[in-house]
């Protein structure tokens, strides 16, 4: 590979690390070309990115990056999965993938600069997606308001009853 090829792969890979919101690094040895495709087909149907480099470049791109945490794991096959939207689906898409596929090792995970271990990648996978996240919001900002409507009804509406009973009390006629 030339140097200049060299040096543009670098420069995608630092704009790419600084615009990523999740940043996991993986060993892929011992997948054959059909699992590696199909994992890679399962990530980017997530729109998550996969790559393979080799790790020279990977440290020099994770420079004047938050990804330099990263840079103890850059041994071995690697290959980095990057999500730019939700950080929840490359772990689910991951760990999903290693259950079936004992031979992906997830490695380790960078969230927003913080370094994740392979539990913390594994408790984020069990996070419900974010469409299922804010559906849950929206439904219980929906069920604050939707309580107090009905709490506030409640009140004319026992007025109302109390008026009702009084008016039939002195429409009916009393009893000697």
């Amino acid at each position: 590979m030339r140097l200049q090829d060299k040096k543009a792969i670098v420069e995608e890979l630092q704009e790419k690390f600084r615009q990523s919101r999740i940043v996991i690094v993986t060993d892929y040895k011992g997948l054959n070309v059909e699992k590696m495709n199909a994992l890679r087909r399962k990530l980017r149907e997530e729109n998550i990115e996969y790559r393979v480099v080799k790790n020279t470049l990977l440290v020099r791109a994770a420079q004047d990056t938050n990804v330099a945490a990263l840079e103890p794991h850059f041994t071995g096959p690697s290959a980095i999965a990057m999500s730019f939207e939700d950080p929840v689906a490359p772990a689910k898409v991951l760990t999903d993938f290693a259950k079936e596929n004992e031979k992906l090792e997830i490695k380790v995970g960078l969230l927003r600069g913080k370094i994740l271990e392979m539990d913390d990648i594994k408790a984020l996978s069990s996070l419900p997606s974010r469409e299922v996240l804010l559906s849950q919001l929206l439904s219980a900002m929906n069920g604050v308001p939707g309580g107090f409507v009905r709490t506030l009804a409640a009140v004319p509406q026992g007025l109302l009853n109390a008026l009702v009973a009084i008016k039939d009390q002195k429409d009916q006629p009393e009893a000697a």
